[in-house]
């Protein structure tokens, strides 16, 4: 008979398998897909040493042999438990002996016991979650020292499965902003500062991937396009409000760095705020309609008068030659 401390050992070993179901699959099937003959098997030596250590493991790689490895967790002493794989395949016909299946046993039990060990143990364990709220925290003081323009937005997008299970992995998606590109490398390192030490002070290991291909510039305003365009909507009608500050991202203000530019704003009869239920029901009204009708006319006026005075391009040129650092 299972005492109330094995069962529940076992129950949650089964459970913290089925939590990583979906990547040791993909591990299994990237295994499968590239058979190596024993001894050369790098790409699944490159791959179980990356799984093993993106989830916790202290990992040697090429350990006594070019392609094996050793993963550890848990602290020196005490009895040790040991975990061997093998993930060779057979010359023509791959894994015909299942070899990325018995990699996968592996790699899963092992994910099992080091889970128990952190909440049967857990101060010998390592809760990722602690270093995501401690991150999360950190970010939130932060804002204390930030310029009034600069903005931070953060959420913790995966911080566990189940409450009895202690993550072995934590992500959080952040945004940040700033008005111009000097600044925003300032308050990266701010952000990265914080994610660094919240690892650092539980224990955790953290990766950082930077998308800069969604990287919004600032928006460089041409003067004389903006000016040319407000004295055409003027004449259609259209009043502006006195000279304010908008905050947004935008990829037009990558366009702008590029070619002179302009991104003007117009109401469309509603106080909603962008992104809201409201100012979608106003984006269908006759009055959003008429709106939109008349800034596009002041768009195409606009563009003819640059095309028509050549005196206007040129002012338009030395504009784009003339950055302003988004402060416009």
């Amino acid at each position: 008979m299972a005492t109330d401390l094995e069962g529940n050992l076992k129950q949650r070993a089964k459970e913290a398998i089925d939590v990583h179901s979906s990547d040791l699959y993909d591990l299994s099937k990237r295994i499968w897909e590239k058979p190596e003959l024993n001894f050369t098997e790098t790409y699944a030596h490159e791959q179980l040493t990356k799984f093993m250590t993106e989830h916790g493991f202290r990992v040697t790689p090429h350990y006594t042999l070019d392609t094996a490895f050793r993963a550890e967790c848990g602290e020196e002493g005490g009895l040790t438990i040991g975990l061997l794989s093998e993930y060779d395949a057979l010359p023509e016909v791959g894994h015909a002996c299942g070899h990325n299946l018995i990699a996968e046993s592996g790699v899963a039990a092992a994910l099992a016991d080091e889970a128990q060990m952190a909440s049967s143990f857990p101060w010998n364990g390592v809760n990722t979650l602690d270093a995501a709220v401690m991150a999360y925290t950190s970010i939130s003081a932060l804002r204390q020292q930030m310029k009034p323009e600069w903005r931070v937005h953060l959420i913790i997008s995966e911080g566990g499965v189940k409450p009895n299970i202690i993550p072995d992995r934590a992500q959080l998606q952040c945004n940040i902003r700033t008005m111009n590109d000097n600044d925003l490398e300032v308050l990266k390192e701010k952000v990265k500062n914080c994610f660094e030490a919240a690892a650092s002070a539980t224990g955790c290991k953290v990766s950082m991937e930077w998308r800069t291909a969604t990287r919004y510039s600032h928006l460089e305003t041409n003067n004389t396009l903006a000016e040319l365009y407000q004295a055409n909507a003027e004449s259609l009608g259209v009043s502006f409000p006195p000279e304010a500050k908008f905050s947004a991202s935008t990829d037009m203000g990558n366009v702008s760095h590029v070619v002179p530019s302009i991104h003007p704003m117009y109401s469309i009869g509603t106080t909603a705020p962008n992104h809201s239920h409201a100012f979608t029901t106003a984006a269908a009204t006759e009055e959003a309609h008429k709106n939109t009708l008349i800034a596009s006319k002041a768009l195409a006026m606009t563009a003819i008068d640059v095309l028509c005075k050549q005196d206007l391009m040129d002012k338009v040129r030395i504009d784009f030659k003339q950055p302003n650092n988004g402060e416009n």
